[in-house]
């Protein structure tokens, strides 16, 4: 059984060695994630052809996915680098502080809009919840609080109001020159951080455009306001991710499971893909084997139809890379091996707008009804393959495309697995036996299966979907 959720390790110190990302490629890792909030263009450029070289070497596809920082709010620094603050006392956030001068009374803030966006009475929450401040009055440019938790506060730490309501751009200068940086590199993915309406998506469109680049936009649900706007948000954008760290602290952890599930819904309804993130494995940053309520967390994603699974420290620095991976990909296949999994309603009372999309519908009906081994879509830009992953099935979906980028794209698709393969050239009535003898010589299917082949008349051709074809290999 091949396993459909895909799984996504963020890149870091721990996995910077080659042999590592050998060992991570084949633990089963589908896409990497370069998180742009750390080191700089030479040293992810570094990293990104080796994880290629690796992945030809693997003959294996890895998508790309560079994560914008976004305008993070955040305390500046402290002169002794941390302080204890005591419940009850009193602490200010000072904009005109000076960036390396705070102490247990004060500290500079890098966001200077802040004190427009609060009022007497907010909750702010700093180093994602473990310090409460309520803001008691803005008194000469300074935000006055009085610490309802208390603890230590180090450098650095980020700043969320409880309910939302930061003004923040979605996109900082340095998101800017990211995004360029994202279209030369030629990433298959490009996350938007703290989005809270489609213009952010669609002013990130308009620059990977700009900048020549292909990638497809994901959209990370952090602020309650993205949550309230979540159709909206979903259509502008080719994907989401539930990003349970800062949008926990926005809207309270409590809230956090039925809004994963309504956000994981409403991708699938709207045909696009999702991938669930943030401590999903933890304690394997420093444990060899993961807790039970991690497994479960995991597979209650899997269960309710994430494409993706995300590790973030737990690959970046942990201890455990290797195994971490190896734990998540165990978790998937256990989780889908569930019926309901495979069971689907999508879409089933609705009218098409589109012929790819009736055909692509069509054949996961068909494979879902009939003892089909494989289904195999030919395709330009990936649609129709996206399309049919958002049926639950059991059966393996074999997007075959002679762009690399159609292919990395795939590699987020929940239950897709690009092949590649140019068919440009060849007669028509040649394509089906060449995709037979490429799943054949791939050990993909056996004499005797039967296979679902979608393609167009016209071979190349975009959007040009338009016949389903049963073959017996």
């Amino acid at each position: 059984m091949q396993r459909r959720t895909k799984i996504i390790a963020t890149l870091g110190p721990a996995t910077a060695d080659r042999g590592v990302l050998q060992q991570l490629l084949a633990a089963g890792v589908n896409l990497v994630r370069i998180n742009m909030s750390h080191g700089d263009h030479a040293q992810h450029t570094q990293l990104i052809n080796t994880v290629r070289e690796c992945a030809h070497e693997a003959q294996k596809e890895i998508g790309i996915l560079v994560d914008l920082q976004g305008p993070k709010i955040r305390i500046a620094r402290f002169k002794h680098n941390s302080v204890i603050l005591k419940t009850g006392g009193s602490f200010s956030l000072n904009p005109n502080l000076a960036k390396d001068l705070g102490d247990n009374l004060e500290v500079g803030i890098d966001y200077k809009n802040l004190i427009n966006d609060v009022h007497p009475g907010d909750l702010l929450l700093l180093d994602d919840g473990m310090i409460v401040l309520e803001v008691q009055n803005l008194d000469n440019n300074k935000i006055n609080c009085k610490v309802n938790v208390g603890g230590k506060l180090s450098d650095h730490k980020g700043i969320n109001r409880q309910g939302g309501g930061l003004s923040a751009d979605a996109l900082t200068a340095k998101d800017k020159q990211d995004i360029e940086f994202a279209a030369k590199i030629a990433a298959d993915y490009v996350a938007v951080s703290f989005p809270r309406a489609a213009n952010d998506l669609q002013v990130t469109r308009d620059l990977l455009i700009k900048a020549g680049s292909r990638a497809s936009i994901i959209a990370k649900i952090e602020r309650s306001e993205a949550v309230e706007a979540i159709d909206e948000i979903i259509t502008a954008s080719d994907g989401v991710m539930v990003a349970r760290g800062d949008l926990g602290v926005e809207i309270g952890v409590a809230e956090l499971p039925a809004v994963q599930k309504h956000i994981i819904a409403r991708a699938r309804a709207l045909d696009k893909a999702v991938i669930t993130a943030t401590q999903m494995m933890e304690s394997m940053i420093y444990n060899p084997i993961p807790t039970r309520a991690e497994v479960s967390d995991v597979a209650n994603a899997v269960i309710d139809g994430t494409d993706a699974v995300m590790l973030s420290a737990e690959t970046a620095t942990g201890k455990y890379p290797i195994k971490v991976v190896s734990a998540m990909a165990a978790s998937c296949l256990a989780a889908e091996r569930q019926k309901t999994t495979q069971i689907s309603k999508h879409r089933i009372e609705c009218r098409f707008n589109r012929a790819d999309e009736a055909i692509a519908m069509s054949a996961m009906y068909a494979a879902n009804h009939l003892d089909v081994k494989a289904i195999v879509a030919l395709t330009e830009s990936g649609s129709t393959p996206l399309w049919m992953s958002r049926i639950r099935t059991g059966i393996p979906i074999y997007g075959i495309s002679r762009h690399q980028g159609t292919r990395g794209k795939m590699t987020l698709y929940r239950g897709v697995y690009p092949i590649a393969l140019d068919l440009v050239n060849f007669k028509h009535e040649e394509v089906t036996r060449m995709v037979l003898d490429k799943l054949l010589a791939n050990g993909l299917v056996d004499s005797g299966d039967l296979v679902i082949i979608t393609k167009g008349d016209i071979i190349g051709l975009d959007d040009g979907t338009n016949s389903m074809k049963i073959a017996r290999v």
